[in-house]
């Protein structure tokens, strides 16, 4: 699991881009043409591979946020109890969900070796508002591991609100998670729950590569 939650972040990553793109830049074009740039920073900066987090936590800030709907994330992923919630849970909850998946991404990200991504070729109608951009992120000695990002197109350029690891949604994975503690602890709980989880996840000591 721990490769498969650094693996992730590099393509995460990739998608927040090194380069200026224009607000209408096709969604597979935008994760295609950064990836490699952000690759290229993960393996060249020995912070990073040294695990200097408040580097890390940048990188993260700066490639990732940009780029995914955390709201529209957070609103699928806690389903149904979502419209129960005050206006000051939702904050709640997005803030805590968004920490916590940075934290989870942003420790595992310094076990970074040497993988390589590959992108689908798609086809995408002028007139298409939800896609998928799919992917493999090959490593040495093992089986590809397919990646797809599920992608909505807003006044602001195309974001992220799913990831796919080999099939397994962020999204509904977290969703059945969610329900749970909600039904046990209620709404307050979850939120409760997930900064818990996020403030475990960064006080652990970061991966070593390979482990």
């Amino acid at each position: 699991m721990l490769r498969t939650f650094f693996l992730l972040l590099a393509l995460l990553a990739g998608l927040g881009g090194g380069q200026a793109l224009a607000a209408d830049t096709p969604p597979d074009v935008l994760a295609r043409t950064t990836t490699q740039d952000v690759l290229a920073i993960l393996k060249q900066d020995k912070d990073i591979r040294n695990g200097n987090m408040s580097k890390v936590y940048q990188l993260v800030e700066a490639k990732i946020l940009p780029n995914f709907d955390f709201n529209r994330m957070t609103q699928l992923a806690v389903g149904k109890h979502w419209p129960r919630a005050t206006a000051k849970q939702k904050q709640a909850l997005v803030t805590e969900f968004r920490n916590l998946l940075v934290r989870t991404y942003s420790t595992s990200l310094t076990a970074f070796t040497n993988q390589t991504v590959e992108f689908k070729p798609m086809t995408i109608k002028p007139d298409d508002t939800d896609v998928t951009v799919r992917s493999e992120i090959r490593q040495p000695g093992g089986q590809p591991i397919p990646i797809d990002y599920s992608m909505y197109k807003t006044a602001f350029g195309w974001k992220v609100y799913d990831v796919s690891i080999d099939g397994v949604s962020l999204v509904t994975n977290y969703r059945a998670s969610f329900a749970t503690t909600i039904r046990q602890q209620g709404i307050d709980g979850l939120i409760k729950t997930l900064a818990t989880q996020s403030a475990r996840g960064a006080s652990k000591p970061a991966p070593r590569p390979g482990s």
